[in-house]
């Protein structure tokens, strides 16, 4: 007696497929991992109520730079004066004529100064990393020489470049 066994679904077996008359094609599949970094500015670098006898007043704040892994990238800072070397004024309210000088700075409030001469290749006067896929945290740091101005509240606005 010889016997068949079958396995699968019965409808499949012993069909006979017809000739292939259609036409052929292609899938194509991508994938893209942008290199875009995003960067944050954390609270403005409150220097506080600060006496008029006052000399080398400092502050700092936190910006956070997030860039994919293996991108290198570089940080300047530029003052609203447009000082590519860091160095901004301080603007006051209600027609104030006082300008007081801050200067940026990297590493501590003597470190080096932080401007905005990085480019995409050189991180020239401002400050570089490599992108790890995570938040970097990049401290600020301001120091004002003086505080021989007249009494007001003082501000200043500083762009963020980063370039990769």
């Amino acid at each position: 007696m010889v016997g068949f066994i079958q396995e699968g679904n019965p409808r499949c077996q012993n069909a006979i497929l017809p000739d292939f008359n259609g036409a052929d094609m292609t899938l194509v599949v991508n994938a893209e991992r942008p290199t875009a970094c995003i960067v944050e500015a954390g609270n403005p670098a409150n220097l506080g109520t600060v006496p008029t006898t006052a000399v080398n007043t400092t502050g700092s704040t936190t910006i956070s730079v997030t860039c994919p892994a293996n991108v290198p990238y570089y940080v300047g800072l530029m003052p609203s004066n447009g000082n590519s070397d860091g160095l901004g004024s301080l603007a006051g309210t209600s027609g104030n004529p006082d300008t007081p000088n801050y200067q940026l700075r990297s590493i501590s409030d003597t470190g080096p100064i932080w401007g905005d001469t990085a480019t995409t290749t050189s991180v020239g006067n401002g400050v570089g990393g490599t992108g790890t896929g995570a938040a970097d945290a990049i401290p600020v740091y301001v120091s004002v020489p003086s505080a021989n101005y007249r009494p007001d509240t003082y501000t200043d606005t500083v762009t963020v470049h980063v370039r990769y």
